[in-house]
């Protein structure tokens, strides 16, 4: 799938904000690359807002991190 260069920004962005979120105790080996995956498929379903983004991955990061501990 090919996203334009602004939606890669707010993607990063979006990741960005996410992982800043994250509690230095709860920052674990893979979480980033799994957020950045959770926020590819918001996007890949058509959810192209930062808000949005953010809050797709942000709703998955409790359980991200479960699987990943």
């Amino acid at each position: 799938m090919k996203h334009s260069a602004e939606l890669i920004q707010t993607m990063r962005d979006a990741l960005d904000a996410v992982m800043a979120s994250v509690p230095a105790d709860q920052s674990v080996f893979g979480l980033k690359a799994a957020v950045a995956e959770c926020i590819l498929r918001a996007a890949a379903h058509g959810q192209t807002s930062f808000d949005g983004l953010v809050t797709s991955a942000s709703d998955q990061l409790q359980s991200i991190i479960s699987m990943l501990t």
